[in-house]
């Protein structure tokens, strides 16, 4: 018998022996929602539910009209409301804007963002917050880390700008990059991050370094390789659909080769610069000749190999219309640190409205190939890349919410996208990400129902982070600076 059959019988089993007592039912040590309207992510929607929380854990699930609750419990009226399990954003970065940090945590939890998945900063900087999750999970989302981006020779992310702050680790042999990765791994990072700059040799042993010791490997498609080798190689999520485009292009080969003698780097260009310059050359000529048949090979192999895609579509709109420039969106800002506020303020003050045409034909592309995906089953996590991009922790992972509704989601199939398939990813699809009894209750409580309306998940009346009941008030003081 599998895990969910049993869970089923033992969930039958509650039932029938609870409404067959007519003594109403007190739970020590824990608290109740009764009449709640729950929406697991594979199950759908239940009414009228009671759910005991106790401790970290939801422990008993019951349809409400079958029960009597004793009046000593403590307990909060969820009629008309709906139970959705914690939000996750599976693409962040804590170390990319570092003023900002600090209230990065308090912000993804004023918005139900309960668990985050970061992919990308300097290993002594993003493991201390980690390791304060892991000592106060009631009051700081869970949070997975990759350490920093492993990228070759000429690293993008070196620090050398604004633009570019210091996310990756150089590489310049595989002997660097095995020492390296071994020191990530020993300081029990969640799952690697390849980045573009890698060699084909590099990247190849990096995959197996993630498969001995049982860690994901994602990242962006090394520019040297081609899509269908990367996954099958052992890549196994994909961030923003990076480079993909140049593995569908009639012109492949020709693309490939070209790049392969420019990675060369005979004008000793930055890493960024030379990275720059290839997606310059290259990407809207790959848009411009994609191949039915190579298309349709890249896809057929991704939906073979289940490589998760993190379509971070959030992060194109608003680059591509420039929506930051808006008064509404600006009007977000207040709850960030002032001196995050005016940092940005400062740079989108400076900046020109006018909208590049061929940044606005890749964004319309992007969404579309994100449709022809999750028609081939290809599976997805919802994450945004906060916070580049002026995209507020946690406000922006509802953006990305209707953005994959948008490319041909359901609304179930959406909330799955960021619940139960990050923690699917992760291996913890047991423990979280459901409603049920047994699993973690990190849980969001919502005034509307989301599946009438993705854009319900903002209406958000109370977060529960490991047991812990934050009501509306709560969170709102989470944004005070």
């Amino acid at each position: 018998m599998n895990k969910n059959s049993l869970a089923s019988l033992l969930i039958l089993f509650t039932y029938t022996f609870y409404s067959c007592s007519e003594k109403p039912l007190y739970f020590e040590n824990a608290y109740v929602i009764e009449n709640i309207n729950v929406i697991d992510p594979l199950e759908g929607l239940s009414e009228e539910m009671t759910l005991v929380i106790k401790k970290n854990k939801i422990s008993h699930l019951f349809k409400s009209k079958k029960i009597k609750l004793s009046s000593e419990n403590t307990i909060y009226n969820g009629t008309d409301q709906f139970l959705i399990p914690g939000l996750w954003d599976a693409h962040v970065h804590f170390a990319f804007e570092t003023i900002l940090a600090e209230a990065m945590s308090n912000l993804f939890l004023s918005y139900g963002v309960t668990s985050v998945r970061d992919t990308g900063g300097p290993i002594d900087f993003v493991l201390p917050y980690k390791t304060h999750s892991l000592k106060h999970p009631k009051t700081t989302p869970k949070i997975m880390i990759a350490g920093p981006l492993v990228d070759g020779k000429y690293n993008v992310y070196d620090g050398s700008s604004v633009s570019y702050p210091l996310l990756s680790i150089q590489n310049a042999s595989i002997t660097v990059l095995e020492e390296q990765v071994q020191g990530l791994i020993d300081k029990k990072v969640d799952f690697l991050k390849a980045y573009e700059m890698l060699s084909p040799e590099q990247f190849k042993r990096l995959a197996q370094m993630a498969q001995e010791n049982d860690l994901k490997l994602t990242g962006h498609v090394p520019l040297s390789l081609d899509v269908i080798t990367a996954s099958n190689l052992g890549l196994n999520s994909m961030e923003h659909l990076r480079n993909i485009e140049l593995s569908m292009s009639k012109d492949f080969d020709v693309l490939l080769t070209d790049r392969t003698l420019a990675l060369k780097n005979s004008n000793n260009l930055s890493g960024s610069k030379l990275r720059t310059s290839l997606h310059q050359s290259q990407r809207m000529r790959a848009v411009a000749s994609i191949d039915h048949e190579r298309r349709e090979e890249v896809l057929n192999t991704l939906a073979k190999n289940q490589t998760w895609q993190i379509p971070t579509m959030v992060l194109y709109q608003t680059f591509a219309n420039k929506k930051y420039l808006n008064e509404e969106f600006q009007n977000h800002f207040k709850v960030l640190p002032e001196n995050v506020r005016s940092k940005w303020m400062k740079k989108i003050n400076v900046t020109s409205s006018d909208l590049d045409p061929e940044i606005l034909k890749y964004t319309d592309w992007s969404q579309k190939m994100v449709q022809q995906m999750h028609e081939k089953k290809i599976p997805f996590m919802a994450g945004t890349d906060t916070p580049i991009g002026y995209l507020v922790p946690g406000l922006s992972l509802h953006d990305e919410l209707i953005q994959l509704k948008r490319s041909g989601f359901s609304n179930l199939q959406t909330l799955k996208a960021a619940t139960f398939n990050p923690a699917l990813y992760f291996g913890m699809e047991d423990t979280l990400g459901r409603i049920k009894p047994g699993y973690e209750a990190d849980l969001v409580l919502l005034e509307k129902n989301p599946l009438e309306s993705i854009e319900n998940s903002r209406t958000i009346k109370a977060v529960i982070k490991s047991g812990k009941f934050m009501n509306r008030s709560y969170l709102d003081s989470l944004q005070v600076n």
